[in-house]
């Protein structure tokens, strides 16, 4: 599944074919995703500018002066910028429309959404699938302090803390795993058993492992590619995740594979502690 620095890749190429430029056409091509297409939508959007694409977690958020298109790529999605007229295949479901090229999404799995928020309705923040995120890590707000102090109660896993999303948003599957190690923390040590100067350490550690990711385009997961159409490459540079069996970077301990909530959680168990 594309996470936040995937979806923020999207949103750096995609946003300059799109701020500022009036829909001209929107085209759906089946009756929705995870949930129905609002089949009002072209009406809506037709003559109205983009005014900027911004991202709340994993939602891009094409904002007009009216409301606001919510867009999730679900587990296999993609965003394309195309020149108008090419010819769609048989996984896209979505085209905007802005002069003479289109955003085009693709969803084999369908598993993605295309929804609307009007403001009549309220800010988007408030939306259903918002109003639960918790803060966006690469913003200052999000700080050692809060993590500390909203974990004191919590005796799950780390990892499992962090993937839930409402204290920090975006810091899915991969680079839980790569912050966890970065940090020297082990993936199902209790959270309420961290300390506020691990924590500092964990911080700095998703922040970092995040940007990064974000610079080198992403990872190279099975579906996803950026709006260009090129693989990310940060899974080049992993320590841990999905290297089971394979020596650990730093010590040269095999890296452990367990399970966690259904998902897969890579670590070192002498980094680790």
């Amino acid at each position: 599944m594309p996470e936040l620095p995937e979806v923020e890749v999207t949103r750096r190429g995609v946003a300059p074919h799109l701020d500022g430029r009036v829909v001209t056409a929107v085209t759906f091509r089946h009756s929705g995703l995870r949930w129905p297409f609002p089949q009002d939508l072209p009406a809506l959007l037709i003559g109205r500018a983009v005014r900027r694409v911004e991202r709340r977690g994993k939602y891009l958020l094409l904002r007009f002066d009216h409301g606001t298109v919510l867009i999730h790529l679900g587990m296999s999605g993609h965003l394309r910028i195309l020149t108008l007229g090419t010819a769609p295949q048989k996984h896209d479901h979505f085209d905007l429309v802005v002069g003479q090229q289109l955003l085009r999404l693709t969803d084999p799995r369908r598993f993605g959404a295309v929804l609307w928020h009007d403001d009549a309705d309220g800010p988007v923040e408030q939306h259903v699938l918002l109003a639960g995120l918790g803060l966006e890590p690469l913003e200052q707000v999000f700080s050692a302090q809060i993590l500390y102090q909203q974990t004191r109660n919590r005796s799950a896993p780390v990892k499992q803390v962090l993937l839930a999303g409402d204290i920090v948003v975006g810091v899915g599957n991969i680079y839980a795993s790569e912050s966890l190690f970065r940090a020297g923390i082990n993936p199902k040590t209790p959270a309420n058993r961290i300390s506020l100067a691990r924590y500092e350490r964990l911080v700095d550690a998703i922040r970092i492992i995040l940007a990064t990711a974000i610079e080198k385009g992403g990872s190279t997961l099975r579906d996803f590619i950026g709006a260009d159409g090129q693989s990310g490459y940060f899974q080049q540079t992993y320590f841990v995740y999905d290297r089971a069996g394979l020596p650990c970077r730093n010590c040269g301990t095999l890296i452990t594979q367990i399970k966690q909530g259904q998902r897969s959680t890579f670590y070192c168990k002498k980094c680790q502690k």
